[in-house]
């Protein structure tokens, strides 16, 4: 088993922004893990971890001119309620609703998920990289779903996230 599992988050961000949403091809969720993760290549990758391994997040978009950055990750409810648009924008998202360093889903998830890489250019925050531990009290078997937020550019429709992906404890 590897301590650290990482998950390639590659956005086509001409055609995220173009259909205002990161489905129909412009989201592809790939993890390195040492286990069967399911549904490799799509919105809809569980990554399967174990407690105490690192999970990595990296955002990287198709044209290397085209920027991407991960915005937030918070993990979905157990009770499903993810908000007004499961699949893309989210205009009564709090703009502070993002993961900040401390707990990743209070009772689900990743504990500590945060921008393990940022950087404050220009007034702007670069958070390409984003990690957190598994945590012991996950069940396994279990997909525990999360919210991945990815902002493109700046303006009204620059902000979309998917409620699809999981992590799954063995």
């Amino acid at each position: 088993m590897k301590p650290q599992v990482n998950i390639a988050v590659v956005v086509d961000v001409i055609g995220a922004l173009s259909d205002k949403s990161l489905l129909n091809g412009n989201l592809c969720l790939i993890d390195d893990g040492s286990f069967d993760s399911k549904n490799q290549g799509t919105p809809d990758l569980v990554t399967v971890v174990v407690p105490g391994q690192v999970v990595q997040w990296s955002a990287l978009a198709v044209d290397l001119q085209t920027p991407v950055e991960i915005r937030s990750i918070s993990f979905v409810p157990a009770d499903g309620t993810a908000g007004a648009d499961a699949y893309g924008v989210d205009p009564a998202a709090p703009a502070g609703s993002a993961v900040e360093g401390v707990d990743a889903g209070a009772a689900d998830g990743v504990d500590g998920a945060a921008p393990a890489d940022h950087r404050v250019a220009a007034g702007q925050l670069d958070l390409n990289v984003w990690s957190g531990v598994v945590p012991p009290y996950l069940v396994p078997g279990v997909p525990y779903r999360y919210r991945l937020e990815l902002q493109m550019y700046e303006g009204e429709h620059s902000v979309l996230h998917i409620d699809s992906p999981a992590l799954m404890c063995l």
